[in-house]
């Protein structure tokens, strides 16, 4: 919903109604993930993208029917590879999506789900899409309170807790429960949608690939940080996309976050200065985080040179098989912008576990089911 919410807060501060649709569950070759969204205003506009391009023109006109009817709407768009076609869904995959209309008066708690997206304060909304229960009622989740019912004292219980689990660790997707929220149940479905504050990147090392890196981490959802300890070099002028730029030693800058609480499972670190007296530091704290990647720029020289180092102080090898060194994936890259696509794209890949192969030499589906587990 992030990719339309400016056009939608637009429409629900003038006190137009709308349709919102919004994907809540794929499977195989589905081109986007639970939680995009497609709006259609009560003057015909449409905002957003469901699927890229396949299904949007059936889902356009199900949003218009909706915005008469009133009535939400459960849809399944795709069943096989070998009628996606016929139904719309040519990439073979399935997309399960969620219709309502929106207003004021339908959805008074928007205002308040907008304001906490903006402010980058976690929050949910869980939303009965099908089933034996009160399609549509919604209940809207913070990680110390909530807001609204699903129809019943049990099933609210069963959603609040899954729900805060799922917004801790920002996920969206649908869950399923008996008719009453009993856990073994799968009548009933709720979309958990959430809306955590944006992962972070920390790039360490002020050069010109990491302007280049920064912007790479922008474009693909980031709060990225640039932090060296050379006031000269780090100036928000030389990184006018990144979201903050500190000036500090890189270990003890990732020292006090650490302290903080603000690197997580979902925190990515390039480390770009291949200068062993700031880059040896700081990896052997980033190597002993939680980090979901932790990648450091230098030839093979330098990451031999660096791996000794790194042993001799007391960095495990198990440790040291989570750092991706030499940074990037072999795609020839040479400039500052190329280099940083190659980075992206090696941290794209150990998000979703990709190959790194060209798609014509991989079998099976081009999509991932679900995140890549560490080993």
């Amino acid at each position: 919903m992030r990719d339309v919410l400016d056009e939608i807060r637009r429409w629900y501060t003038a006190g137009e109604s709308f349709a919102l649709a919004t994907v809540v569950n794929i499977s195989k070759s589905a081109p986007r993930q639970p939680g995009a969204a497609m709006a259609i205003s009560a003057g015909g506009e449409a905002v957003g993208s469901v699927s890229g391009g396949c299904v949007e023109g059936a889902v356009y006109e199900l949003g218009q029917e909706v915005l008469g009817s009133g009535a939400p709407v459960f849809q399944t768009y795709g069943y096989s590879d070998d009628d996606a076609f016929a139904v719309g869904l040519t990439c073979g995959g399935i997309i399960d999506m969620f219709v309502e209309r929106v207003s004021p008066t339908e959805y008074p708690e928007f205002d308040e789900v907008v304001a906490a997206i903006d402010a980058d304060s976690p929050i949910a909304v869980a939303t009965v899409v099908y089933g034996p229960g009160q399609v549509g009622a919604r209940m809207i989740i913070w990680p110390d309170r909530h807001s609204g019912s699903l129809g019943s004292e049990r099933l609210d219980a069963a959603v609040l807790d899954d729900g805060r689990g799922q917004l801790s660790q920002g996920h969206s997707g649908l869950l399923r429960y008996g008719p009453d929220g009993e856990r073994l149940g799968i009548e009933l479905a709720v979309f958990v949608q959430s809306f955590s504050p944006a992962p972070r990147m920390l790039v360490f090392g002020a050069i010109d690939f990491a302007a280049a890196v920064t912007r790479a981490g922008k474009f693909l959802g980031y709060h990225v940080t640039v932090c060296d300890a050379r006031p000269v070099f780090a100036t928000a002028k030389r990184f006018k996309e990144a979201d903050e730029v500190v000036v500090e030693w890189p270990h003890r800058y990732l020292e006090a976050q650490l302290a903080a609480g603000k690197v997580d499972e979902r925190t990515v670190i390039c480390v770009l200065t291949h200068d062993p007296k700031f880059d040896v530091p700081v990896l052997k704290l980033a190597l002993r985080t939680d980090a979901a990647y932790i990648g450091a720029m230098g030839s093979r020289r330098t990451h031999e040179d660096r791996l000794a180092r790194l042993r001799a102080e007391g960095v495990t090898e198990d440790e040291l098989a989570r750092l991706y060194s030499p940074i990037g994936l072999d795609i020839g890259a040479r400039t500052p912008e190329e280099t940083a696509i190659s980075i992206a794209a090696e941290m794209i890949s150990k998000r979703w576990g990709g190959t790194g192969k060209e798609l014509r030499q991989v079998e099976g589906a081009i999509h991932r089911e679900s995140l890549a587990v560490d080993a």
